[in-house]
């Protein structure tokens, strides 16, 4: 490490999207420590596929040990912020000071888009388990009619074209949070086509358990040997109110940051990705512009006024690229082009985009490892 980035530590607590781009960008120019639980980088938006395709079983884990060449990645976890020290706590008993601390540690998400357990060996059980309860299933059952339930229920009569597969959305049409009314249709289309019933305007309980205890809003059952629930995430930042910080989120439990992303009242404290209060929608593209605008910031901070460097604030994008695959073959992607609102794309190109690879040369080539 260079002699010049002594006095110019950046601590990132979290190694998602986010968290990754930002120490990738601020590696030449600061001390890095990127801390995370994880033993690798889990690449979420191949997790669904995992879920159901042996052959995706591993695609998700990518090590974090090409990702920096100066800085470092720091497997622990924190549990505390000491903001006048200017140092990070960590579970681990060991301290981690900072210049400028980032926090990066992104959302909660429900099985099987989750790293379960903390190390590739067991994060891969959870979808060698998953795969074969969906592969042994006669019934399957997706609760979520966003993206993610969208991606699960194809992905599902793939893996298993003789079971009966439902997806219930309490929407009145599919992706109605995220997407369009053209990407809804064409999702509809493509499922009811290759025989998944989806039951619109229906609003699943649960009486504390699966299968036959769901029920819909007028009380039938709706029973599936499988179960899957894609209706939302949580913010990951309990242990912030834990560490006494719960003055610094917002009654959802976001982050609330400035137009700069730093929290609010907290010139050197940063805080990106799905964690923040920033209203825009939480999609990995919206991860990486983060990272990329906070290292901006980050450096100018650091490099003060000497160096002309000025902060920009952070513009929420109205409408960000993105697809939602029907299995490796198909899907629907959302285009934003100058001077119209977006621009909806079909199969052809979302398996260029995202169906057939699911991003994984892209990440690869973030985290640094070769794609060749």
């Amino acid at each position: 490490m260079a002699s010049t980035t002594a006095s110019r530590r950046v601590v990132i607590i979290g190694g998602g999207y986010a968290g990754v781009r930002l120490a990738r960008d601020l590696d030449r120019h600061a001390d890095v420590t990127l801390i995370d639980l994880k033993e690798t980088f889990f690449h979420r938006i191949a997790s669904l596929r995992a879920s159901a395709d042996a052959d995706w079983t591993y695609a998700p884990f990518i090590p974090y040990d090409a990702l920096l060449e100066h800085g470092r990645v720091l497997r622990d976890k924190a549990v505390g912020i000491e903001t006048a020290e200017r140092r990070v706590v960590l579970a681990s008993g060991g301290i981690a000071p900072y210049d400028v601390l980032v926090l990066a540690t992104g959302a909660d998400y429900q099985e099987p888009a989750r790293f379960t357990g903390r190390t590739v060996g067991e994060a891969a059980a959870s979808f060698l388990g998953h795969q074969r309860r969906v592969g042994g299933a006669r019934s399957l059952l997706v609760i979520g009619g966003g993206p993610s339930g969208v991606e699960l229920s194809a992905e599902l009569r793939r893996a298993n074209p003789g079971a009966t597969v439902t997806l219930a959305h309490s929407g009145s049409r599919l992706l109605s949070r995220i997407g369009t009314g053209r990407m809804g249709r064409r999702a509809r289309a493509w499922l009811e086509a290759h025989d998944v019933r989806v039951l619109l305007d229906t609003f699943v309980s649960s009486a504390g358990g699966v299968g036959s205890r769901l029920r819909d809003q007028a009380g039938s059952p709706l029973g599936a040997d499988v179960v899957f629930w894609t209706t939302g995430t949580t913010p990951n930042t309990l242990w912030l109110r834990l560490a006494g910080r719960g003055g610094w989120l917002d009654a959802s439990g976001h982050v609330r940051v400035d137009a700069h992303l730093r929290v609010l009242g907290q010139r050197d404290v940063f805080a990106i990705g799905d964690v923040n209060d920033v209203a825009e929608a939480k999609l990995s593209p919206t991860a990486l512009a983060q990272g990329q605008a906070a290292a901006h910031n980050i450096r100018a901070q650091l490099d003060g006024v000497r160096h002309g460097a000025r902060p920009r604030p952070y513009r929420p994008a109205p409408v960000r690229a993105f697809s939602v695959p029907f299995g490796p073959g198909g899907g629907t992607t959302l285009l934003p082009v100058l001077g119209r609102d977006a621009l909806v794309l079909g199969n052809r190109a979302t398996v260029r985009f995202k169906s057939r690879s699911l991003m994984l040369p892209t990440v690869q080539g973030l985290l640094g490892r070769s794609t060749e």
